[in-house]
This record gives C-alpha cells, structure tokens and sequence, in this order.
C-alpha cells in the first residue's frame, strides 16, 4: 500500500506522482480511472464531486417513526433472494446493530443479492413501516461502508461527496481513494489568489446575501472543502472560492482581450455629424424605436474612435436589428470607405440586397452581390469592383466575401448565426488595419451566456418592436388535429394571407446532403409514414387537404437561383403555402404570411422554434403557429414545448433554454479550444460570475499586464488556459 513508484522505492507522494503508484490503484484501477482523466495524483485535487449527500444522524431503531426518513447503519446478519415467478423476485436482508434490527426489501431487483452479502457492512436510507413487529424499509437508498473507512462515518456526522463515476469504479472507491490524497496533498498547492483579492471577494459577495468568512478560504482548505466538509458552512464557503477562482481566470482573460482591441488594433475613425445622421435617417420610410435611436448612438460613437468597434447587436425576431446595420453601413460609406454585410444563407444575402437596392435607388451608394449563383465572370468582376472601390456596400455569405480584397473596408457586418473567433478578422485586416465590426444575433443571449461565451465583445440589446405588428398565437397538437388546421389554413388563404409548413427534414434521398439542417437535434429514424419530410409533406398537401391551393417548396439542396425563384414568389403573393425546411428560419421577411405549420416540433430547440415563430410576426396581421408533436403521447408533456407555446418573448425563452439544456462548452462556439468550465455553473453562479466580472475588469483598468506584485501565478493560470483561444500571447 506504501509503495508510491517503480522499482519497489519508497518515495515522498507529490502533485505530479502518476495515479498507478498512488496507495490502491494499481495499474488495472489507474487504467479505468484515466477515464475519468485522472493521471496524476494532482488530477484527484480538481475532480470535483457533482454534488453531496446530507446523511442524516443515524437512527436507533426505538427512535424510528412510521414515513419519517431516517438512516440506519448496521451489519447484513441475513439476507434470502426468493424467485416466485419469471421475472418476478423478491431480495430482503436483516440490518442489525446494537440497537437491534430493520428489514430491507427489494422487488424484482435480483442483483442486489450479489450486493448486499452476508457480514457486509451498510448504511441505508429511507422511510421505514412497521410490517408485523419489524421495521421494514422498502427499495431504501444504501451504501456499503468499507472496513478501511475511518469509524466516524458510523455516527453519520460525514457530509459524503458524489463523484462522477465510470465503468468498474463505485463511489465508495473514489471516496476512499480520495480522503488520504486530499488530506496529504491539499497543502502543496500554490495560493493564486492573494489575501486582498480573496477579501475584496468576499466583501462584494457578501453584499449579495451570501453567507461567508470575512474571505474566501485559502486553496488547500478549499479543496478539503469540497471534498471533505466539516460542515454546510465549509462546503458552502469552499465551493464559492473554487467557483470565483474558475470564473475569475476567465474574465480575466476577457478583460484582457478587450484590452487588448483597444491598444493594439487600429481602425478607420468614421464620423457621424448631424447632418450624415439626419441624412440617413430620412431614408427609413418608418419611424424608428426608442431602442433603434439609442443603439444607433451608440454604434456612431464606436465608429469614430480609432479603434475596432466590436459589438454584438442582439433582438428579438422582429426588433428591427437589420435597419440598425443599415444605418451603421451607410455611416461608413459616408466616410470613404466601404462596408460589407455577411448573411448565413444566399436567400437572406439576396433579400438584403433588394432591400438595400430599393431603398437607396436615388442615391450614390454602389452595392454588389457577391454569391454562389453567379457565374464566374460576374464573380469575377464584382471582385475586380470591390478591389477597385467601385462598390461601396457588398452583400453575401460569409464563406464568399473572406478572402476577398477590399479597396478600403470600414465596417463588417455579420448577420445572424456567425458567432465568429477572433483569428478570423486577421483575413480582413488592411495594411495593419482593422474595419469596425457589428455581429447580429436574433437569438437572444441568456446574461451568463453573454458574459462569458461573448465576455470581449460590446453589447447592445433591441427589446422594443416597431409599432403595429400583430399578435403571434401558438399551439400545440397531436394528429387528432391536422384536418383541422389544414381547413384553419384554407381559410386563412381565402382571407388573402399565406401560409409556411416547416418540415425538419429534406427527404431520405438528399436529407444526409443538406447543410441547411444543421441545426436539427434529433436523427433518429422517421416513421413508417414520413410525415416530417418536406417532399412527403409537400406532395401529401398539395394532392390532399390544400390541392387548390397554390403550394410551393423550398429546402436547402435546391439550386440557389431555383431556390430565388421561389422565394420571389412567395414574396410577390404568387404562391399560398410554402413547405419549406429551416431554410426559412432567418431573416425572411414576406409580412403577408400569417400562419405556420411546425410539424415535428419535438426535433428542434427552442431557439430555433422562436425563429420559425418570428416568420409569421412581420406585418399588422396577427399570426399563427401550430406546433405538431411526433409521437402518440399528449404534447403538453414536453416541457420545452409547453414553455415555447407559454412564452413569446425571446430573451424570456433564452433563459428557459439555457435552463433546460445548459450552456454547452464555454467559450467554445466561436472558437475551438475553448477550457470547459470544472465546476461553475453559469445559471446557478450568476451573481459570482457578475462579481468576478467587475472585478476582473478593474483589475486589468488599473494594471493591465497584470504586472503588480502577488498576481504572478495567477496571470500564468490565464495565459495557460486561455491565451491561444483569446490570442493573448503566451498560453503554453
């Protein structure tokens, strides 16, 4: 058990001593514990548990009370596995102590006679009834206590930790493992954090109600904390260190980069006089939002300082986030230089360009289109045009317009679903200079969300919507409901609006082709009758319930101009139903279409759904969306779809996605590499993440190399996991 290396050698355990010569692994156990990725002894330190169990005192059976929840650790003094019938069984064991002895049960549960032996040793939880003149617990919770462990787990004063667990590794093997390692190697750790920034910490924490000492606990305490707390107030003190150090490095590193475009990057200064403004603004047909106004200052300022705007626009569907860009794009064009527009779809990039081309017809303002579509020899001189300056604004994807040389970009504009890192602007950059960027999103962003996935970049928010658009319905439904909605569809038609029928996939003979739906979050295998493609659905509707109607199809694998066509009559009212794919998700203004058909609702997330939704709420009429469930059970029974039929604002349901799907790898959409978070969770530590916020940016305000004396280690930890992602220099 002593033996800590090869050869047979004594030698002192350390941080770094591998897991296969650490007391009771052994080769075979290190082997399934590096699943776990756990390598060295120091890898144990920072395996935290998923969470703990509050035993409560153990109970002697005189003291135990009929459904009151108790715990009884005893010896197995009997135990009889009894079959009666195939697949049915019924395991019980005796459970005594000195106070005497409790029944356990278990029905149709065979293995448990395999657990729970003769002689072994357990603590069990549950709520007992008395059956005859015993106390019977039935399917209790238990633990099989090791000889080994130390004697006061018997008093039940242990707050135990869960480990997370793979194949061949029980709890109790982790717990056992880890108690000797913690209590021995805690104290070598380094102290990142200096005792004014710990105090500081506490302090502000505080100030949110939360319970702490006057600062936070050192490391080494920390990390007996959490792995081994006296007490509620340990554990709770411990986890709250371990959570701000995690979200600390990483505003810390944000904080740094947004440093970092300010006094390194260079961009053209754009300003927007009075007169440029009002100019502009006369172009908008409409009255603007308050948010539109506010935000619109904003941008303005941004552009005219000397370096990188870099801000993030997002609004709900509908918020008015494209006029907004226009705005900002004709700002730089009336400073000299040009600016381009970067949409996620050929359709959007082309709907875009008509709408700039229509409103700016009278004007001086040269616009390109730069798309798949073209041929090479309108490529190629819309390319030569771009170079030359003899176009001001470009639109496109973004795949087309990287790579192309401008004559002098000031503003790139992102459109939706490009969540881009920050290495890729270098292919954009000018002699060493930087255009101004604006990045928009109509997926509204939950505030952890955008506090660490988009922590160096600026935010602004639309929440407003212009006035006189109609109300949005939304329901969900089974089968029992299509002929009804098809005829609620007809009517509609005759009303004179049209209709779109979303369908999540293209068809069996190009579905595993189509980039469109790549958003889809469920492959598993369709029904025998293929109700969720968009060619059955397509050719079932306009031969069935919808046949004199005029019922057109759109879906990603479509030739571009085909798909043009399309769309163009759909917009002209020359068509009355789409069926469509998720192609339509983004962007696609038609304020004439007012009812939509989701069918497969169950395969998208919410996020998505929401976009759908917004197709039908561009105009005065009101809309309505019908979500259809696979499935024979009721649709009310998912939640994620009861939350999309309750809930029509954006951010509300961004929030209600983030809960119920978490936040994915932190950092790691836009870039990859991106270090995973250990043990913060973004939802439940928001008011931690908001202090480690505001303390990391005064921090790098006040010493921006992170140069002051005590915060050597602490930069290293920044550099190390977030340098090469952030482009902060070094991040070996």
């Amino acid at each position: 058990m002593g033996n800590t290396g090869p050869g047979n050698s004594e030698s002192t355990l350390t941080l770094t001593t591998p897991i296969q010569y650490l007391p009771g692994i052994g080769p075979a156990r290190a082997a399934k514990l590096r699943k776990l990725g756990l390598r060295i002894a120091r890898d144990f330190l920072f395996l935290f548990p998923r969470n703990h169990t509050f035993p409560p005192p153990p109970t002697r059976v005189a003291d135990l009370q009929e459904g009151e929840p108790a715990t009884f650790i005893g010896t197995i003094t009997d135990a009889e596995l009894i079959s009666r019938t195939p697949g049915k069984s019924l395991f019980a064991a005796i459970v005594e102590n000195e106070s005497g002895a409790v029944r356990i049960v278990f029905f149709n549960q065979p293995f448990r006679a395999e657990q729970l032996t003769f002689d072994t040793r357990v603590r069990i939880s549950g709520s007992p009834k008395l059956a005859g003149l015993r106390w019977e617990f039935t399917h209790p919770n238990y633990e099989i206590i090791q000889e080994d462990e130390l004697q006061e787990q018997d008093d039940g004063g242990l707050i135990l930790a869960n480990y997370p667990l793979t194949e061949g590794i029980k709890q109790s093997d982790l717990r056992r493992l880890a108690r000797p390692l913690i209590e021995e190697l805690a104290g070598q750790l380094p102290e990142v954090l200096p005792e004014r920034l710990r105090r500081d910490a506490a302090e502000r924490l505080k100030r949110t109600g939360m319970e702490l000492p006057d600062a936070l606990p050192e490391i080494g305490e920390s990390l007996r904390g959490i792995h081994l707390p006296e007490s509620e107030a340990d554990l709770r003190a411990a986890q709250t260190r371990l959570v701000f150090q995690e979200l600390l490095v990483m505003q810390l590193a944000l904080a740094m980069r947004r440093r970092s475009l300010t006094s390194e990057l260079r961009a053209p200064s754009l300003e927007c006089s009075a007169t440029v403004r009002n100019r502009i603004l006369r172009r908008f047909p409409f009255d603007l939002t308050g948010d539109q106004r506010r935000v619109m200052d904003v941008i303005a300022a941004d552009m005219a300082r000397q370096y990188p705007m870099n801000r993030l626009l997002q609004g709900d569907v509908g918020s008015g986030k494209t006029v907004v860009a226009i705005f900002a794009m004709l700002v730089a064009v009336a400073g000299g230089y040009q600016a381009t527009l970067m949409a996620p779809t050929e359709v959007l990039a082309r709907q875009h360009h008509a709408t700039l081309t229509k409103m700016l017809a009278d004007s001086r303002v040269r616009i390109g289109l730069l798309c798949g579509s073209l041929t090479a020899a309108e490529r190629r001189d819309t390319i030569a045009k771009i170079k030359s300056g003899e176009l001001d604004l470009i639109i496109g994807t973004q795949a087309l317009v990287y790579g192309v040389q401008f004559h002098q970009l000031g503003l790139c504009v992102i459109d939706e679903q490009h969540k881009f890192g920050v290495k890729q602007r270098v292919t954009l950059r000018d002699g060493g200079i930087d255009p101004h960027y604006l990045v928009m999103s109509a997926t509204p962003i939950p505030r952890s969300v955008a506090m660490t996935q988009f922590g160096d970049v600026d935010l602004s928010t639309l929440r407003e919507k212009p006035a006189g658009r109609g109300a949005v319905h939304t329901y969900l439904a089974g089968d029992s409901w299509r002929d009804r909605w098809w005829t609620f569809v007809r009517q509609r038609v005759a009303e004179g609006r049209q209709a779109f029928v979303v369908a999540p996939r293209v068809g069996p003979e190009v579905e595993a082709a189509d980039e469109e739906l790549s958003e889809l979050v469920d492959a598993t295998e369709p029904p025998a009758e293929d109700i969720t493609s968009v060619h059955a659905t397509y050719e079932k509707l306009r031969t069935g319930p919808l046949k004199d109607l005029r019922v057109g199809l759109l879906h990603g694998r479509m030739a571009s101009d085909e798909k043009q066509r399309v769309m163009e009559l759909f917009a002209e009212g020359e068509l009355d139903v789409l069926v469509s794919t998720t192609v339509i998700e983004v962007g696609i203004d038609v304020p004439n279409a007012t009812v939509m058909a989701i069918l497969g609702g169950n395969r998208f997330g919410l996020a998505q759904l929401h976009q759908l939704r917004g197709r039908v709420s561009r105009g005065k009429h009101a809309g309505h969306v019908c979500v259809f469930v696979d499935g024979d059970g009721p649709p009310e029974e998912d939640e994620r779809l009861k939350v999309f039929e309750q809930t029509l604002d954006g951010f509300e349901l961004a929030e209600a996605d983030y809960r119920l799907r978490g936040p994915g790898d932190v950092l790691g959409q836009r870039q990859s590499g991106g270090a995973k978070l250990r043990i913060a969770d973004l939802h439940r530590d928001m008011e931690i993440l908001q202090v480690a916020r505001e303390m990391a940016q005064d921090w790098i305000d006040r010493d921006p190399e992170m140069e002051s004396e005590g915060l050597e280690l602490l930069k290293s930890q920044v550099l190390r996991r977030y340098g090469n992602h952030l482009d902060l220099g070094d991040g070996a």
